[in-house]
């Protein structure tokens, strides 16, 4: 290929045969790779999916659970690595750790391609929870948030259900494990001490759940729900009480400072 009256030796010319393009850049990565970037237009045909719709939870021990049971487990990508990547920055092998974050990067990108993927072309309408990476990286599980790629799945499926004429809906994910999907009971694990509690069976109606299935199936019938206009709609998952809620419930006033 020419570019500015020089000659350049492109690796992959196959994909560049039949293409046009008007313009172009090249860029290079933090390795110092070049890499060159051509916008071309390709026709893609939207097609029907065989399944209607479903949820998806996004966690720690498993990256994403949809309501079907599907899952994109946690490969661990940087975690796996980092003791070689500590390594190669004490003896000063700059270059080389750098290496190392491209490679955990592009082995989380492939995952979450295919996973990805995988949903857009079973399903109609996909729908997942609020939760925020950009809330959690602040905690002490920064490492695992980011080694997760929540954002990079939500960025893939947008785009991708886009270009095949999906539905692509973000809910409020709030209770969604500790409601039972079955009967709307709040008896689910709750708080931090429930977060090891995996597999839980509901008191009120005896179904057993699997936290990340439950949520997503919750996460599903959220996005059901008619949308509020006054804010003052019922919905069918129940909130818990607050602390104040529960002091009236007993006969308790609950104590009021003034500032």
């Amino acid at each position: 290929m020419r570019f500015c009256s020089k000659t350049f030796r492109v690796f992959e010319p196959e994909r560049l045969e039949g293409v046009k393009w008007k313009q172009g850049c090249f860029a290079q990565d933090a390795v110092g790779s070049w890499w060159l970037c051509l916008p071309i237009e390709v026709r893609i045909e939207e097609t029907v999916a065989p399944l209607e719709k479903v949820g998806s939870d996004l966690g720690l021990k498993e990256v994403a659970v949809t309501s079907d049971g599907a899952r994109c487990e946690r490969n661990r990508f940087y975690r796996g690595i980092e003791h070689k990547i500590a390594q190669a920055q004490r003896r000063g092998h700059l270059r080389q750790a750098k290496y190392l974050h491209r490679r955990a990067a592009n082995r989380r990108k492939d995952a979450l391609h295919k996973f990805s993927r995988q949903v857009v072309s079973q399903y109609q309408k996909i729908v997942v929870g609020d939760v925020s990476s950009t809330q959690l990286v602040k905690t002490r599980m920064a490492k695992s948030v980011l080694d997760a790629g929540w954002g990079i799945l939500k960025t893939y499926l947008q785009y991708k259900g886009q270009q095949a004429g999906r539905i692509v809906q973000t809910v409020s994910e709030r209770n969604t494990s500790c409601t039972c999907s079955s009967c709307d009971s709040l008896t689910g694990p709750r708080g931090v001490n429930g977060l090891h509690v995996r597999h839980w069976t509901c008191a009120a109606c005896g179904v057993s759940h699997d936290r990340e299935v439950n949520a997503a199936r919750n996460i599903l019938r959220r996005a059901e729900l008619p949308a509020s206009v006054c804010g003052n709609e019922s919905s069918s998952l129940r909130v818990p009480p607050s602390r104040a809620s529960r002091s009236r419930k007993a006969g308790i006033e609950p104590v009021r400072t003034v500032a």
